[in-house]
C-alpha cells in the first residue's frame, strides 16, 4: 500500500505543476496584450520599383521627414509634395500627424506615390472609417503597372531593330 501513495504524490506534484505552468503562459499573454510596442503606426506604400515604409506619429504638427530629411529638401517639385499630401487633405487632418519615411528604389515620382499610398495606408489602420473617404480617390489601390520585359530579337519590350531597304 505505501508505494501507491507514492505514486499519487508523484501524480498530484506533476499535475501542480502542469497547472502552474498554465497559469505562467495565461500571464504573459496577458502581459504582452498590455504592452505597447511602437508609439507610431507602420504601413508600406508601393508604386513600380520604389518601396515607401511610413510611420505615422498620432501626436503631430503635419510634419513629413523622407529619408531622415524634410520633404521639400527631398522632393523639389510642388506636384510632388501635393501628392503626397493628398491622403491628408481628403481626410482634412493636415496637421493631426507627423510622418516619418524610408522609401528606396525607382525614380522621384514612383517614391512620391509609393509615399501617398503609405500615408493612406497608415491612415486607415489609424481609423477604420476613413476608409471610405480615401477608396473612392484610389489612395489605397496599389497601381499594378510595371516596366515590360524584354523580348528576345528586340531593343526593348517592343522596339524593334532599325529596318534597311538595302
Amino acid at each position: 500500500m505505501p508505494r501507491t501513495k507514492k505514486i499519487e504524490n508523484k501524480i498530484e506534484k506533476k499535475a501542480e505543476k502542469v497547472e502552474k505552468k498554465a497559469d505562467e503562459k495565461i500571464e504573459e499573454k496577458d502581459a504582452e496584450k498590455k504592452r505597447v510596442r511602437h508609439s507610431y503606426l507602420y504601413a508600406v506604400g508601393r508604386r513600380k520599383k520604389s518601396v515607401a515604409r511610413v510611420r505615422l506619429y498620432k501626436k503631430g504638427e503635419g510634419k513629413i521627414t523622407v529619408n531622415g530629411k524634410e520633404m521639400e529638401k527631398y522632393f523639389p517639385s510642388l506636384e510632388s509634395h501635393q501628392q503626397i499630401r493628398q491622403p491628408l487633405e481628403a481626410v482634412g487632418k493636415l496637421k493631426d500627424f507627423d510622418f516619418s519615411v524610408k522609401v528606396a528604389g525607382g525614380g522621384i515620382q514612383g517614391q512620391a506615390i509609393a509615399i501617398r499610398h503609405g500615408i493612406a495606408r497608415t491612415l486607415v489602420i489609424f481609423d477604420k472609417d476613413i476608409r471610405a473617404t480615401l477608396k473612392p480617390f484610389g489612395y489605397l489601390t496599389r497601381d499594378p503597372r510595371r516596366k515590360e520585359r524584354k523580348k528576345p530579337g528586340l531593343k526593348r519590350a517592343r522596339r524593334g531593330p532599325q529596318w534597311a531597304k538595302r
